[in-house]
């Protein structure tokens, strides 16, 4: 039996990049899934992928998807209205949540927004699509999963949550400059992840938080400068994701951590994108240094 077969999952973001990709091999591993993204009107055009493009994508590896189109980041938006859409197509509310949206008014094409530069209307459309988002649709779904006594949500954060080096002394200095807005809204969902998860664990819902160990190629990280092959494939970053969405919520919780050490640790298989084979070169076992790599709250058990 697939992975996920009789499951539903809520996936933000997904008209493209991590977002789309997680949609797709849950799709394949059984799950109906809903695609949630912004309307025509309001979402960023100059940037490749759309709903339509995840749902046929989905079409081809079989599986059964709807596309949702909701401002997440919208105070007004009724996330219970969205939640009310996922039943009546699948006749149950989600058993899996995942936000991977990110604010992109955050960029520019020269890097990221200086702290000196930054705006309020950045700064609060941030905070909005990058943390309230998933925060405001996890409590829309949670009654649900209570219902059923389990459930899963996963943010999707960022290597960039981690403090910067101390210029002192004569410190590296990131290409990114600060990326006060993104890194700090992403160490935000970090600390979220840990007291939700707290507060979620005796009704079985499991809450976790995931990082690329290295930059995925992606329509919007390519367009601030990451190589357009990466230095991690985007196929160990959707196996960590499945690993977080299917694994014991009264184990595999409260975690805060990277793509290549959660999958070394659970020898975990890294399978395609459409989940039909073995991804050829990115093993548990793959020789990269990289798998022992300790995250910036590593000290504390996350």
């Amino acid at each position: 039996m697939a992975e996920l077969e009789g499951r539903v999952a809520l996936i933000t973001g997904a008209s493209r990049g991590i977002g789309q990709a997680i949609a797709v091999r849950m799709a394949a591993e059984g799950a109906r899934v809903a695609l949630i993204g912004r309307d025509e009107a309001t979402r960023r055009t100059d940037l490749s992928g759309t709903l339509e493009e995840g749902l046929a994508l989905i079409d081809e590896v079989g599986g059964e998807a709807i596309a949702v189109r909701a401002d997440i980041a919208g105070t007004e938006t009724d996330k219970s209205a969205v939640v009310e859409e996922v039943v009546a197509a699948f006749g149950r509310s989600p058993d899996i949540l995942v936000h991977s949206a990110a604010a992109p008014r955050e960029f520019r094409m020269d890097w990221h927004i200086p702290f000196a530069e930054t705006e309020a209307e950045w700064f609060v459309r941030g905070v909005l699509v990058n943390v309230w988002g998933g925060w405001d649709l996890a409590k829309a779904v949670i009654p649900g999963m209570r219902e059923r006594g389990e459930g899963w949500i996963l943010f999707v954060s960022s290597q960039q949550a981690a403090p910067r080096p101390s210029p002192v002394g004569g410190g590296p200095a990131s290409p990114m400059g600060g990326s006060c807005i993104y890194g700090g809204t992403k160490a935000f969902i970090d600390r979220v992840c840990s007291g939700a998860a707290m507060e979620l664990y005796e009704d079985g819902i499991a809450v976790n938080s995931l990082a690329p160990t290295g930059a995925i190629a992606t329509p919007l990280s390519v367009s601030v400068g990451v190589p357009p092959e990466g230095t991690e494939p985007m196929e160990t970053f959707v196996e960590a994701s499945l690993a977080l969405c299917t694994g014991d919520p009264a184990v595999l919780t409260s975690r805060i951590v990277n793509t290549l050490p959660l999958l070394h640790e659970l020898q975990r298989p890294v399978r395609t994108i459409d989940g039909s084979a073995l991804f050829e070169g990115w093993q548990p076992d793959h020789d990269d240094e990289r798998r022992f790599h300790r995250n910036y709250l590593a000290a504390t058990g996350h």
